[in-house]
């Protein structure tokens, strides 16, 4: 791929602010020589004003997703893209979160543009568990693990029941959910469906995934590991 479409495709500008950034010497090789829009480099060996290239295509990205921040490009306020590079908006292909976490709920959220892995993960057939922490505004009544079990609850609006979850309950108002299931809202909707009301939401993991020690805010390109341990957990 020459020099001019890989830097455009990976958000650095259009292919004339590319080709500008080039006449104006910022695109060098790893030595600091300078290069040209028909040089042919690895991926590895170009710096944009001495910095490293992005990742390449074929990119997917955990964010550790703080609470208050929408997963879109183009709601009001504060958007979950505003925590990455501002060339991530404009790499070709786009770079789509994984599904959503809704505006207050925390946690582990993914990105790619690659769009067979995006299928893979959130196909119904990969059935990735998704685990969710819980704060609930009334103490637990004590039948909701076996209801959220038991792969016939149906809530307000479906058609289909709800397939198992599990509930870990770790303090009569704290809860752990694991579900495998990606519906709007779902985690709230069951909670309010046994009568609760979700006060704080985090999700702690996807798949083989957890966030770990990522703090709040900050994001990490993931590897083949990564994505490895991310589809051997399946629900």
């Amino acid at each position: 791929m020459k020099l001019v479409k890989l830097l455009a495709n990976l958000g650095y500008g259009s292919r004339k602010q590319v080709a500008w950034m080039l006449r104006e010497g910022r695109v060098t090789d790893a030595a600091g020589d300078v290069l040209y829009a028909d040089d042919q480099v690895g991926h590895a060996d170009v710096r944009v004003d001495g910095e490293p290239l992005d990742p390449p295509l074929g990119m997917t990205l955990l964010l550790h997703k703080p609470p208050g921040y929408t997963c879109s490009t183009k709601d009001t306020g504060r958007l979950v893209y505003d925590l990455l590079p501002p060339r991530f908006r404009l790499r070709s292909p786009v770079l789509s979160s994984v599904g959503r976490l809704d505006r207050e709920t925390s946690g582990l959220l993914l990105f790619t543009d690659d769009g067979q892995l995006l299928h893979r993960i959130i196909s119904p057939k990969a059935a990735l568990p998704k685990v969710y922490e819980a704060t609930l505004a009334e103490p637990l009544r004590g039948n909701e693990a076996v209801l959220f079990a038991s792969g016939a609850m149906l809530l307000e609006a479906d058609n289909t029941p709800l397939k198992p979850a599990v509930l870990d309950v770790l303090s009569p108002t704290q809860a752990r959910l694991t579900i495998t299931e990606g519906r709007y809202h779902q985690v709230r909707r069951m909670f309010a469906a046994v009568g609760n009301h979700v006060v704080a939401l985090h999700r702690s993991r996807v798949g083989g995934l957890a966030l770990d020690d990522l703090p709040e805010g900050e994001w990490r390109a993931l590897d083949a590991a990564d994505i490895e341990r991310l589809m051997a957990a399946h629900g």
